[in-house]
């Protein structure tokens, strides 16, 4: 399981992707995303894109390992922790 430190950056910078383009409220934050908290507030609920497990179950599995999946991301979570 993708351990997560919920910092939120990567709900902060849904313009550095494309893909998350409907969930952007305009400044690059997740409209789902609570500034405060910094929590989904959808989150047992949240788009497949959203959950890092799941989008592996589903689309990756066959392509990739999952130590590369999870390294490679960890690694954007650390280039965003750097901003």
């Amino acid at each position: 399981m993708f351990k997560c430190n919920k910092c939120g950056k990567c709900c902060m910078n849904l313009k550095l992707n494309s893909i998350y383009e409907d969930l952007d409220r305009g400044d690059g934050i997740c409209k789902y995303f609570d500034i405060d908290s910094r929590q989904c507030t959808i989150y047992d609920k949240r788009p497949i894109k959203c959950n890092i497990d799941l989008f592996y179950e589903l689309y990756l599995k066959d392509d990739m390992d999952i130590e590369e999946y999870y390294r490679l991301n960890y690694l954007v979570c650390e280039k965003l922790k750097e901003e």
